[in-house]
């Protein structure tokens, strides 16, 4: 039995999977996960769909049944705060002044939300998403009803107003940018989620920040930018996340827009790691650090820095993955863009069941499909072909995408 001790800083999805994967490849030494909520780890994409909707229990957010951290010896200590990391003395301090050595450690610490500095911040009525508890409370005041104003329009603003609307409540959606998810979507894809709010109700305040919450105790307006005032009874403000990395910086590791990695996932520091929503990653494929806030990005890092931790060196080069649900509306989105030359559509796009292809220089760089399945290993390999297509054939649903990006050619 091996005599080594692997700490992981974050029960989390990232570091759930990662102790899980630890046991799987036969590490059978010890294994420490922390987590500084009192639940034990779960995943967060439900907490802005069908659980905060009511339309699933529980037990259905959590990574792993209850008994599956005793029975696979993975000490789960939950409620605990790391107060430090100490790399060059392999050691975590705990609260209580507890101190733990390690051979390895992973970083699993998530991110938490951006808050929103305006006059009246502090009114009761306010609400973020980012825990089960956060969702919890959230919950119970969506089934009070009433008018909500959700401030920003982006994945968890845009996944909270739909939810409630489906759950009966009157919405207001506010953003600065003049559609939903302008930066990632750009014109066309952000004004078809823009025309998809409004049919299914919702009010939309685009092109406009918030100056002030206004009421007396609590929450009753939201004055914007543009001089517009929205009566409420509540707020949710979703406007994006901070990497946590605190620890990270006092540790003396290598911190930029997260803790940064190498292909491996490995710090700075030989004996850290890090992985999910923290760790800003030197991706193989695209020869830059990227950064992803998404739950198949936790899913899959997070065993990848467990087989690194054990010396494997495999590089971790997934492509980006991300999937919404809004209304009767799904999609998936695969790759990752900072900018673009053109937006290529196939399929419907008028009747929601479409993929739409973004380009840079005549290559496919990026894919989304809406209310289309089983296409996403085809829009992956094509995203990975680098190959220039023909926009018409692009565009042409009688053209296969495995043509496009050479795997016919294998055939």
């Amino acid at each position: 039995m091996s005599e080594q001790t692997f700490v992981i800083v974050g029960a989390s999805l990232a570091g759930a999977k990662a102790a899980e994967e630890l046991r799987e490849r036969g590490f059978d030494g010890r294994v420490v996960l922390i987590g500084s909520e009192v639940e034990r780890p779960y995943e967060r994409p439900p907490l802005s769909k069908d659980y905060l909707q009511g339309s699933s229990e529980r037990d259905k957010v959590y990574v792993h049944a209850e008994s599956f951290y005793e029975e696979r010896e993975i000490e789960l200590m939950t409620g605990t705060k790391v107060e430090a990391i100490d790399p060059g003395a392999a050691k975590v301090t705990l609260d209580g002044e507890r101190e733990l050595q390690f051979d390895r450690l992973l970083l699993a610490t998530g991110a938490e939300p951006r808050a929103l500095e305006v006059p009246g911040a502090e009114l009761g009525g306010i609400f973020y998403l980012r825990t089960v508890g956060d969702c919890d409370a959230l919950r119970e005041r969506f089934s009070d009803g009433g008018h909500v104003a959700v401030v920003g329009a982006g994945w968890i603003g845009s996944e909270v107003a739909a939810s409630a609307r489906q759950g009966g409540l009157e919405v207001t959606l506010i953003d600065p940018l003049r559609l939903p998810n302008e930066r990632v979507f750009g014109e066309e894809v952000g004004a078809f989620y823009r025309d998809t709010h409004a049919a299914h109700g919702v009010q939309l305040l685009l092109g406009q920040g918030v100056e002030a919450f206004e009421g007396d105790g609590a929450v009753a307006r939201v004055r914007t930018s543009a001089g517009t005032t929205v009566d409420c009874d509540f707020v949710v403000v979703g406007i994006g996340v901070a990497p946590r990395v605190g620890l990270a910086e006092r540790a003396g590791l290598d911190v930029d827009n997260g803790v940064l990695v190498d292909e491996r996932l490995r710090s700075s520091a030989d004996n850290v790691f890090a992985a999910g929503d923290v760790a800003n990653h030197q991706h193989p494929f695209y020869g830059r650090r990227i950064r992803v806030e998404h739950w198949a990005n936790a899913l899959n890092q997070g065993p990848a820095a467990a087989r690194a931790m054990l010396g494997d060196d495999a590089a971790y080069e997934r492509l980006p993955y991300f999937f919404s649900d809004q209304y009767d509306v799904g999609m998936e989105y695969s790759g990752y863009v900072a900018d673009w030359d053109e937006v290529v559509f196939r399929g419907d796009r008028d009747g929601g069941e479409f993929i739409a292809f973004w380009l840079s220089g005549g290559r496919v760089i990026a894919g989304m499909n809406v209310n289309v399945w089983d296409v996403t290993d085809q829009i992956q390999a094509l995203i990975r072909s680098r190959r220039q297509v023909d926009t018409g054939a692009l565009a042409d649903p009688d053209t296969s995408l495995q043509s496009l990006s050479g795997e016919g050619d294998r055939d």
